[in-house]
């Protein structure tokens, strides 16, 4: 779709926004991102993934639900630790708080995938995932570059600018983190 295209009908947009696909907040949150505590929130707005979304709608207690739950992160680390033992703070969390890097995990994951082939599939499954989502995200900027240069956003943020910014956060950072270490 070219600029013109896009701006023919992009009012009618009103203030709707990315921010506001439940969907793929959801999918995030069940990933492991729990945004909600301002750490990378929407540095505009200072809100988090949930927040953008209508207080007391059915979509946004759906994201808020599953970043209560465990997420597809900690279930890998409960599949790692009947593999070889991890840090057990790490399996008691607060699995609605941020996942933090954590060099102990990191010295695990190096010795699984040195010696487990079947840990280190999954390892890398993850890692697979977490370049994906990172890629689109990637794709989805220079979309909204494309369409609309570095115009202000239809749901109030920088735009272009913001998106940007979200780019280079890994889901899974220990799984990245081990990379320069092998």
């Amino acid at each position: 779709m070219t600029p013109l295209q896009f701006n023919s009908f992009r009012e009618r947009l009103s203030s709707a926004s990315g921010f506001q696909s439940a969907q793929f907040r959801e999918l995030e949150a069940v990933f492991g991102r729990r945004d909600q505590a301002g750490a990378k929130a929407d540095a505009k707005s200072g809100m988090g993934m949930a927040e953008h979304l209508i207080a007391g709608s059915p979509a946004r207690a759906l994201v808020e639900a599953a970043m209560t739950r465990m997420s597809l992160w900690d279930s890998a680390l409960h599949y790692f630790n009947s593999r070889m033992a991890i840090p057990k703070e790490l399996l008691s969390r607060d699995v609605s708080e941020a996942w933090e890097p954590h060099e102990g995990l990191q010295n695990v994951l190096i010795e699984l995938h040195r010696n487990d082939p079947e840990a280190s599939m999954i390892g890398e499954g993850l890692v697979d995932l977490d370049e994906g989502l990172q890629e689109w995200r990637y794709r989805h900027v220079k979309m909204v570059e494309r369409t609309i240069g570095h115009k202000i956003g239809s749901g109030g943020s920088s735009g272009a600018g913001y998106l940007a910014s979200t780019l280079f956060n890994p889901v899974f950072p220990d799984l990245w983190a081990i990379r320069s270490r092998f």
